[in-house]
């Protein structure tokens, strides 16, 4: 499954002045995977400098009063990478270390995976560069509705629909579709997905994205033959990617042996109790402190004896430093990007299978997409029936992508990047240049 063809450093692309060549961060990353899938996108390759540049970038100042009577600003991003095949469609992240970068790289990252399970819509991605764990209720909510205000000239249900991403939720949806619907002055649900059941949001939105991982792990488990019973599983990120993940794992008869998160790395060779281990982080805000399993050193979690690895945090948590230690024969990546371009490569050449996130993650998006539907119809689907029909997309993605790896002889991850690309640049093909 090598890679016929090596990667060009990223500097060798033609870059946008407000990009430094020596520091790309995630943008690197994602530029070194789209050169890594053009040799296979026949006539389509003229059309690749598409995939490239992102296609609308906007960065906001977000000024609010704090509670203590002073006036803080933010910085604040809304990126659409790609719209030929829809409206655009991506998370809002609010954490202290977000760039430009990473919103690019992210709202790219977007464009392929809705692509790869054919919904019809382009990546698009927001962020805000604040700790939102310093911030009262009261600031969040001034800091969201007017971040809301700032970006409200690119998003609409037609145009550019937010969703949660990292330290956002529910309540933070709210807040956005509110504050749109009171600048265009009527409810409009479907601006954004992700939100509260009782206000539009769909049954099965929270628990997507971790079914759609695990849901991609039992296919990948079935055509490789590990079995999942009794099968160890270590999980980064306890959230609602890799606790979800972590539970149908273990009600499908897997030991989550080790879970890391921002709060500590914990260990049971006997499997945790993962329902114990939810209520916990619910209470206690993480993994840190839990009495059912022994602390273990972070640098050692990579190391741990398991054959399923779930990275569900952030992203460039696997690189060149610790690929060598991974023991698992399958990593499925919860979180975007959390594999570098080098670790890949070193895990390729193990015989670790990665199910990238472009498909592993992409639950989410999935049954976002249902709930902008039924915002749109006002008619609303039972949560079996939600969660049938994303097992049923994903297991189809998952099937055309597999059935392509073999083809090509070539990673997941860029057999995913072949039939995304493709739907891409099809589209842009058949649209053609306006004007």
């Amino acid at each position: 499954m090598s890679n016929p063809v090596g990667a060009p450093a990223a500097q060798s692309h033609p870059l946008p002045s407000y990009l430094q060549a020596d520091h790309l961060g995630p943008w690197g990353n994602y530029l070194q995977q789209v050169d890594r899938v053009t040799p296979y996108l026949g006539s389509l390759a003229r059309w690749v400098e598409t995939l490239k540049r992102p296609k609308r970038i906007l960065i906001v100042d977000v000024p609010i009063e704090l509670d203590n009577g002073t006036i803080a600003h933010y910085e604040g991003y809304r990126v659409q990478h790609n719209l030929s095949r829809g409206p655009g469609k991506g998370g809002v992240r609010f954490h202290q270390d977000v760039t430009l970068s990473e919103v690019m790289a992210l709202s790219a990252w977007m464009s392929v995976k809705n692509a790869a399970v054919n919904v019809p819509y382009g990546g698009a991605k927001g962020g805000i560069r604040v700790d939102p764990k310093k911030l009262s209720m009261g600031e969040l909510e001034r800091l969201t509705r007017r971040y809301t205000s700032e970006i409200g000239l690119l998003i609409g249900p037609s145009k550019d629909i937010p969703a949660p991403d990292v330290n956002t939720n529910g309540q933070v949806m709210a807040w956005m579709m509110d504050t749109y619907s009171m600048n265009v002055g009527a409810t409009a649900t479907g601006v954004v997905t992700g939100k509260p059941v009782d206000l539009g949001g769909s049954l099965g939105r929270v628990e997507a994205t971790g079914r759609g991982v695990f849901t991609v792990g039992v296919e990948a488990a079935k055509l490789t033959g590990l079995a999942l019973d009794g099968a160890r599983v270590a999980v980064q990120g306890f959230g609602n990617v890799g606790g979800i993940a972590a539970k149908l794992f273990a009600e499908a008869g897997a030991k989550v042996v080790a879970v890391q998160d921002h709060t500590g790395t914990i260990f049971n060779s006997k499997g945790v109790d993962v329902p114990a281990l939810l209520a916990h982080v619910k209470t206690r805000g993480g993994v840190g402190g839990f009495p059912g399993a022994e602390v273990m050193k972070a640098e050692e979690f990579w190391g741990v004896d398991c054959e399923i690895l779930i990275p569900a945090a952030l992203e460039g948590q696997i690189t060149k430093d610790n690929a060598g230690q991974i023991k698992a024969k399958l990593v499925i990546e919860g979180a975007n990007g959390p594999t570098t371009t080098e670790a890949d490569d070193i895990l390729n050449d193990k015989g670790v299978l990665v199910l990238p996130d472009v498909i592993a993650n992409a639950g989410g998006v999935t049954v976002s997409y249902f709930e902008w539907v039924q915002d749109f119809s006002s008619f609303f689907w039972s949560e079996d029936e939600i969660n049938a029909r994303l097992v049923r997309i994903m297991q189809e993605a998952f099937a055309g992508i597999w059935q392509v790896a073999q083809e090509h002889k070539v990673s997941l991850r860029t057999a995913t990047f072949i039939v995304a690309c493709q739907r891409i640049l099809h589209a842009r093909e058949m649209r053609g240049l306006y004007p």
